[in-house]
């Protein structure tokens, strides 16, 4: 089966046997100081959004970076001696730490690709001439194949900002071999030839109707070169094919002498040729605009078409391809179409939670009986092992879990860390659930007090505190004492309390009104024109499921709902459990 890994890459790479991996694509975020976020929204939510960080550009050096650089002097001799070459140079900067963190998980790269396979690494300007260096050190000077300029933009005009650098519109991939000594898989890739290419050398027209150009026949370089010298229709010449060669090519009528005396050429059909050999000069792969439909909002977002041509150049069916930095998983859904197999990993949970998303709209439900995700809490005990490691991704899986988005970026929440939306018949405006997620041996009724403050706050309905220890009696108390909210068919508490157990049950959190299951997959039409029965209290669904063949079950009391996550202008929408 394929792979989704939730975690560090670092700790994935080391578990993975030796020589496994055919095709690896990387796109790392870049050093260049720049926070790139996903935009969230709800189709009735008004124009507020709710927006959420997806990941940091910035390396910054500390415990973590120190221990990449020591690693990587205990583990491969020669990057290790050119990271403290680069360390005199940048001391324990943020470049430092960015090229520390790169290296190591770039040497655990090189010992899982194939003798025959490949890696790409996709960055900008800011750091590709020092990242070619630690390449050279870890692949060796001879594993290096290519530097691939990608015309990302057109040329905009920074100059009207006072900018004194010409517009920088170009990506670099630095394309290496795991053995230069074995052959990598390799097919070379073509586009089609421009149209005044084509009216300016194919101009002749066979009797049955295609296309051809007259060639040059004759062998370069001569006898030294090893060409036949002898006589075709008269004339003698160094040709470029044997005397057997060329007169079958006469009998199939592909030489021409367009006049008595003049020098034979070979018809040459358009049909025939495969079009223009891509170079190391991508600049026909446009980047995605703001209308295109596989626009998800990440700001690094890649095109499908360039990671298309970078795994149809450098693998065959049924090879694997490996995203250590897999982000919002073009590379992955580029592999799935190509039919390979594929190993994607990120970092964060936002990033995982796109990602099944994407691959769920792209494919269909069939696609989660094809790959495994590790790293997702399976269970109470891997939940408290995630808020141990990494308590912001902790927040967002609970929120995720939830059905609801997490906030802004971390930081000074306000006391929200997500918001679960739902919609109610009767409401012009989508109603909220605030989420709020704590942890820690010390919390206590204080919590519920600020959640009802918050809840008060932001006008919404419902308070939701996520505890990663059980809740205190004084807590159940004063979060009971707040009440019930929603119509007289359905009231639910106004404040509830979510335990970690709790967040792998069927119905975590209870919400005013329900969708019948029928009515969540049908098409997107008024109640009227359904003919539906408004019931008060009943949760109207925000949009249909997209391309749904039945209706889900209900799971006990938990009511089914559809949240759109839409990010920018393109939205997605996830079946939730």
């Amino acid at each position: 089966m394929n792979e989704l890994h939730f975690g560090d890459n670092l700790d994935v790479l080391r578990s993975m046997p030796a020589e496994s991996i055919d095709l690896i694509y990387l796109d790392p975020p870049f050093n260049s100081n720049a926070n790139y976020n996903v935009l969230y929204g709800t189709k009735h939510g008004g124009a507020s959004k709710a927006q959420s960080h997806a990941f940091e550009d910035t390396w910054t050096w500390g415990r973590d970076a120190q221990r990449a650089l020591d690693e990587t002097a205990e583990r491969h001799l020669e990057a290790g001696s050119l990271l403290d070459a680069f360390q005199k140079v940048f001391g324990n900067s943020n470049m430092m730490a960015y090229l520390a963190m790169m290296t190591v998980r770039l040497i655990e790269m090189r010992r899982v690709l194939n003798p025959t396979g490949t890696l790409y690494l996709h960055c900008d300007p800011t750091a590709s001439h020092y990242l070619k260096i630690i390449l050279d050190a870890i692949f060796g000077s001879g594993g290096y194949i290519n530097e691939i300029s990608w015309r990302r933009t057109t040329a905009k005009a920074d100059y009207v900002q006072g900018a004194t650098h010409f517009p920088r519109v170009r990506d670099i991939i630095l394309r290496y071999a795991k053995d230069p000594k074995e052959r990598q898989t390799f097919n070379q890739q073509f586009t089609e030839y421009d149209q005044e290419y084509l009216a300016s050398k194919y101009r002749h027209l066979d009797k049955d109707g295609r296309l051809y150009r007259l060639d040059n026949l004759t062998g370069p370089g001569g006898a030294a070169k090893g060409n036949a010298h002898y006589e075709v229709m008269g004339i003698k010449r160094y040709w470029r094919y044997s005397k057997e060669k060329m007169d079958q090519l006469i009998a199939e009528g592909r030489i021409i002498q367009t006049k008595p005396g003049m020098v034979p050429q070979f018809k040459r059909y358009l049909d025939e040729m495969p079009g223009v050999p891509v170079s190391d000069d991508w600049d026909n792969i446009r980047p995605i605009n703001s209308q295109a439909q596989e626009r998800l909002g990440y700001s690094t977002q890649k095109p499908l078409a360039l990671l298309k041509r970078i795994i149809q150049s450098s693998s065959n069916e049924g090879d694997i391809i490996l995203d250590p930095f897999c982000g919002c998983g073009t590379a992955i859904e580029a592999a799935q179409n190509l039919n390979r197999r594929w190993i994607g990993i990120d970092v964060t949970y936002l990033a995982i939670h796109v990602i099944e998303g994407r691959l769920l709209k792209a494919f269909g439900p069939s696609i989660k009986g094809t790959y495994k995700l590790y790293g997702r809490p399976e269970d109470a005990e891997d939940a408290r092992a995630l808020a141990a490691r990494d308590w912001l991704e902790f927040q967002k899986w609970a929120v995720f879990t939830l059905d609801g988005l997490p906030k802004d970026r971390p930081g000074a929440d306000g006391g929200i860390d997500g918001i679960i939306r739902y919609h109610q018949v009767g409401k012009d405006r989508a109603s909220r659930a605030i989420v709020s997620v704590k942890g820690g041996l010390n919390v206590g009724v204080d919590a519920i007090h600020k959640l009802k403050s918050v809840v008060k706050r932001e006008e919404a309905e419902i308070g939701v505190l996520v505890c990663v220890n059980p809740p205190t009696g004084p807590m159940l108390r004063e979060a009971a004492s707040e009440g019930e909210t929603g119509p007289s068919t359905k009231r639910v508490p106004r404040i509830q309390i979510v335990t970690i157990e709790q967040l792998f049950q069927s119905a975590p959190v209870l919400l005013p009104g329900m969708v019948d299951p029928p009515e969540v997959l049908s098409a997107p039409a008024s109640p009227a024109k359904r003919g539906r029965k408004r019931v008060e209290g009943q949760t109207e669904m925000l949009f249909p499921i997209e391309g749904a063949a039945e209706a889900p079950k209900r799971k006990g009391n938990r009511p089914i709902r559809a949240v759109e996550i839409e990010v920018t202008r393109s939205a997605y929408t996830r079946k939730t459990r």
